[in-house]
């Protein structure tokens, strides 16, 4: 024997473990494979990434796995009405001389798939005929004197290219949708890679498996698992359960099973519910023990063992009866299913959820977010209406000659035989009439002015200015960025001042606030008033005004500048009720070391949204703010 026959074997190496990159990816081409089983059924996907390689990779897996003849449409951001649902084909009418009727881009995606480009800015409109069609199956409009019906049964790819956390999808759209996935860490190499397994294996085994869907079964202990999982996962919504089913009988289905099975349905967990989850779920431990325990009764002691011989380990009734316990000690299908959905959880889900509880709906306005109004001949068309181009507006020239092409053989009756001096190409001529004029509508965005109403009273002073001052300065910097105008009041001693008008300038902003100082009363109405009268002139000039107040809410000089705890109370709620009634946008941040009722009080009486934020440095304070203003801004 050799000395290196005499070594033991050495270990094998433990095998690395997979990259995140490839793992995400892996699970992106999953879920593709199970949507491209059933579209219409599953919904469709959620896909956040920029435009880039990797999209692009997963966009071409799709197109292998789906159906050679399924279409695939693409719909622009500002697709119009007839466009997106169907209306009069113009030059068909004209030529054939009677109305001819065109497919929209909602009916041309049956069988297929409907890809929304910049799906997170989509309007209201695009997205309500978008979900009406999925839930129906049928796109059906009346217009131009048609009345169309076509069938549109078709999954949906909605594209979110959101930069920021405060940009997403509408949750009308998302709530339709199985999967939801994040590109936005994946390489590109390991997209290409996974795109060369794809195109390898084709589209053959999904193209059997849509042909076994139809005879796959679901137990309900597997629906109700599924279901009691969404529960702990805090999902509310029942058409998230329905998809979880959908995706088992799909994965099943690609497995070549005829029946859902215990793996199927956690991959559906992992991959459908995992995205969705609001709170983390309880171990099932601790709810076991709270139970069976309540809480002010001692666990019962151990019962002593049974003295009884134990019987050798060999004995073939212990092993039955071994056999027989063990199924109990098993964990239920609820258990695993739970475990496998918690474990999918992205880290950092529940911490964007918790950032963003508390705002109306996801934002999709980086840039000018001030509030929408319709404008004569500026901004995003708005579709149109009937009327003349008057006032500078503008002739919506097909809308018009749509509208006046139905009529065209009853106007050629009416008008008569030509004589037989009239040109050849009279007859050939469309006739339009007043009643056929069509102007197009648009809608802009006014611009936002943010006005800061600081509190440099003494008693702030002493307590949270600097950091106000701190705040203040970071999130002049962020209305820069959204090119927003800016304005500072400051109010103490006896009165308040405007120390910055509305202005652009960074610079100037940030000079006003340094020389900021503090000490003297607190005249709070007196800088709510002022607030109100800036905020009122930014109104009449056609912009958008928010306002932020940082102050303790603690006034002791009334509006005539005379002492008085009593009076200034009275007078600053009577200034925060006109704020009130002016419908003004406000953020009240309570900056006193502790939280005070009468500060919540006063935001109430102004209708104000309240953030109390006791402790806390500027940069926290910037970063709630943020968070606050994002919820203010109005989108749509």
């Amino acid at each position: 024997m050799s000395a290196a026959e005499g070594l033991p074997e050495p270990a094998p190496a433990p095998e690395p473990a997979p990259d995140p990159s490839v793992r995400l990816f892996e699970a992106a081409l999953t879920a593709a494979r199970l949507f491209a089983v059933d579209p219409h059924g599953l919904g469709g996907v959620a896909l956040r990434a920029q435009a880039g390689p990797v999209r692009d990779v997963w966009l071409s897996a799709l197109r292998t796995l789906l159906p050679a003849l399924a279409p695939i449409r693409r719909v622009p951001l500002h697709v119009g009405e007839d466009r997106l649902l169907g209306g009069l084909d113009l030059a068909a009418t004209l030529t054939a001389g009677r109305p001819v009727a065109e497919r929209g881009l909602l009916a041309a995606a049956d069988g297929g798939v409907l890809i929304l480009a910049m799906a997170e800015r989509a309007p209201g409109s695009t997205v309500s005929a978008v979900t009406a069609a999925m839930d129906r199956g049928v796109v059906s409009a009346e217009r131009d004197g048609l009345t169309l019906r076509h069938p549109a049964r078709f999954g949906v790819v909605a594209l979110d290219e959101g930069i920021g956390e405060d940009e997403g999808l509408p949750a009308a759209l998302l709530d339709r949708q199985a999967f939801r996935l994040d590109l936005e860490r994946v390489a590109p190499s390991d997209a290409v890679v996974a795109e060369a397994v794809i195109e390898a294996e084709g589209g053959e085994a999904v193209a059997e498996a849509r042909g076994r869907l139809a005879r796959v079964t679901v137990g309900d202990d597997v629906a109700e698992a599924l279901a009691s999982t969404a529960l702990a996962l805090g999902i509310d919504s029942l058409r998230a359960v329905i998809l979880a089913l959908r995706a088992a009988r799909a994965a099943a289905a690609l497995d070549g099973a005829a029946r859902v099975s215990e793996t199927h349905a956690r991959l559906a967990a992992e991959i459908v519910l995992a995205p969705r989850a609001t709170q983390l779920p309880m171990a099932p431990e601790d709810a076991a023990e709270e139970d069976q325990q309540p809480p002010d009764q001692e666990p019962p002691p151990p019962e002593p063992p049974a003295e009884q011989e134990e019987p050798p380990p060999e004995n073939p009734d212990d092993q039955n009866q071994d056999d027989q316990r063990q199924p109990e000690t098993m964990p239920d299908l609820d258990e695993l299913i739970l475990a496998a959905a918690a474990a999918a959880i992205p880290p950092n889900l529940l911490a964007q959820l918790q950032l963003n509880r508390d705002r109306r709906s996801p934002g999709r306005g980086a840039g000018k977010a001030g509030a929408p109004q319709q404008s004569r001949s500026r901004g995003r068309p708005l579709g149109t209406r009937r009327g003349l181009p008057r006032g500078g507006q503008r002739l919506a020239l097909v809308d018009t000659l749509r509208a006046a092409a139905p009529w065209q053989p009853l106007r050629r009756r009416e008008r008569g035989p030509l004589g037989p001096d009239a040109n050849i190409d009279a007859g050939k001529r469309v006739e339009v009439r007043p009643d056929d004029c069509r102007i197009t509508r648009f809608k802009q965005r006014t611009e936002t002015t943010v006005v800061f109403v600081v509190d440099a009273s003494g008693s702030t002073a002493f307590n949270r200015l600097a950091e106000a001052k701190g705040a203040v300065e970071l999130l002049l910097a962020d209305c820069y960025v959204r090119r927003e105008s800016v304005a500072l009041i400051a109010f103490r001693g006896t009165g308040a001042e405007l120390l910055l008008p509305p202005t652009r300038s960074l610079t100037r902003a940030k000079r006003s606030l340094a020389g900021l100082p503090g000490g003297g009363g607190t005249p709070l109405a007196a800088g709510l008033e002022a607030a109100a009268d800036l905020a009122d002139a930014v109104s009449r000039k056609g912009q958008t005004p928010i306002l932020i107040l940082l102050s303790d809410g603690s006034g002791n000089i009334g509006r005539d500048g005379q002492p008085g705890r009593a009076a200034a109370e009275t007078d600053a709620t009577a200034a925060a009720t006109r704020l009130r009634l002016a419908g003004h946008t406000t953020l009240f941040i309570d900056t006193s070391p502790r939280a005070r009722p009468k500060a919540r009080e006063l935001a109430a009486a102004m209708a104000a949204r309240y953030l109390a934020l006791p402790r806390a440095d500027s940069l926290t304070l910037s970063n709630a703010v943020k968070a606050g203003t994002a919820a203010l801004r109005p989108t749509g």
